[in-house]
Formats: C-alpha cells, structure tokens, sequence
C-alpha cells in the first residue's frame, strides 16, 4: 500500500511552517553560541534568540494573515478578541538551549474562536517538523503520524514531563507510584520530543504538570488529528489557562485519567 500525500496545506499553514523554519535557522546559527541570558519575574531564562525568533514569526505570519490576533511568549497578547488568535512559543526549550542540549523547538498554533485548529511543532536540532491541520491528519517530515494500539500497560511506556506540582500532590503522587511497576518502560522525555513520539506511536502516554498553553498548543492539534487523545489532570479541555496535560492513545488516555483522578 503506497504511503498517503500529506495534503496542500492552507494559507495558514504554510505561513506557521514557513515561520518555523526561519525560526529554526535562527536557532541553528545560535546553538551553543555566546548567548546574553536574562531571566523573567519567575526566574525562567530569556534570551535574545528567543525575541529574534518570535519578532521573525510575528513578521511571517501577520505579512501571510493580516487580522489574526497574537499570543507570543516573549511579546504577549494583542487583538485576542479576533476570529484568529496565534499561539507561539518561538523557543520552547531556553533552559535546554542555555545548557546547550537540543531538546529545542518552536511551537505555533492557531485557534479559531476558541478551538485550537492547526499546529506545527519544529525541532531544528532534530530535524523534525511535525503538522496539523484539523481534519486533515497529522505528518512529520511528510510521514503520516498515528498513535499505537497498545492497550495494555504492561507493554505500554508513559513519558513524565515537568512535574514538580505533581510531586507536591501527595494523592496524585500515589496514584503515579501504583501505576509505574506495571509498565514496560517509564521515560522522562518531556517538551515537544515525548508529544512526536507519542503521535508517532513509539510511546503510549504522557503525564505533565508545570507548563503553559504555548507549550502544548500545537502538539494538541498534532495529537488528536494522529488519534490521540489529551486533556488536562482535571479532565477538561486544553485551552488558555491549561496547565498540566494527561494524553494518550484512545485505550490508555482514559485509563490514566481515572487512575490520577482516583480518590
């Protein structure tokens, strides 16, 4: 059976990935550089690649959609009252870039009165860019991702990604604990690489606390359109105040779900 075409994508998308990918080269010519770090109000690191990278996608994407509103994690929210709203992490990963370790990426979505509808996920340094588009299936480097079968945890692996409001959580802290000896493989591969593994099905689960909806916004939409399925520790929707994430294939994401939720 030859191997579907991923479709055309919408102007949208092609101004999110062309976006990316000049993101990315700054990123490259970057990488392991003598980079000035300054840190926020709550100590995360900033640096002037971060507001490089965001400046450049900003250009792209309002030169491509002019109207959209913009949520940027370096320059923040304007015209969020509009149809279109972009969702952007330029450089999810500084602390990794700062130490010079390459679990690095640039996050762009796009929600459409509320509903996140596209995402792309660019790993520079791995050479990865995953997308989505709703209803037209998710891709990375032109392959068509789905996530796995796996029903079962004994040969299931579940990723653990920023979880130090979990751990304070001694209920939920438990529940993690019963659930670790009957997997295959428990694994800590956090920001965009454990979302690609799991849309790709090489993984089977991911439980996350501590991030924001820049983290994750676009691995949403690249989830759900390879058949995953995600929401947050609470069981509801991932949207602008999301701050944890249980996500899954359809067997197992519920599973998790209910284990966490257990009183």
């Amino acid at each position: 059976m030859s191997t579907p075409a991923a479709p055309t994508p919408s102007v949208a998308l092609d101004a999110a990935l062309r976006a990316a990918h000049a993101a990315g080269e700054i990123i490259r010519q970057a990488y392991r550089g003598n980079i000035a770090v300054e840190y926020k109000a709550d100590a995360s690191p900033v640096t002037e690649v971060d507001i490089a990278c965001e400046e450049r996608i900003a250009q792209i994407l309002r030169e491509a959609c002019p109207g959209y509103g913009f949520f940027g994690e370096e320059t923040g929210q304007s015209d969020m009252q509009a149809e279109h709203v972009w969702l952007v992490d330029p450089l999810d990963g500084t602390k990794s870039f700062v130490r010079g370790y390459p679990f690095i990426s640039t996050q762009i979505a796009l929600m459409h009165r509320g509903e996140l509808v596209l995402g792309v996920s660019s790993a520079p340094l791995f050479e990865e860019v995953a997308w989505a588009e709703r209803g037209q299936g998710a891709w990375l480097n032109g392959e068509r991702l789905r996530v796995s079968a796996i029903d079962d945890w004994p040969q299931a692996t579940l990723s653990t990604g920023n979880i130090a409001s979990l751990a304070q959580d001694a209920q939920r802290w438990a529940r993690l604990g019963e659930l670790l000896p009957q997997l295959h493989r428990i694994r800590g591969y956090g920001d965009f690489y454990h979302y690609h593994l799991l849309s790709a099905g090489r993984i089977d689960a991911v439980l996350e606390s501590d991030l924001n909806i820049l983290d994750i916004a676009a691995n949403t939409v690249i989830l759900r359109e390879a058949g995953g399925v995600i929401t947050d520790l609470d069981g509801g929707p991932i949207g602008l105040e999301t701050r944890s994430t249980v996500a899954g294939n359809a067997a197992l994401q519920p599973r998790l779900l209910e284990l966490m939720q257990r009183g």
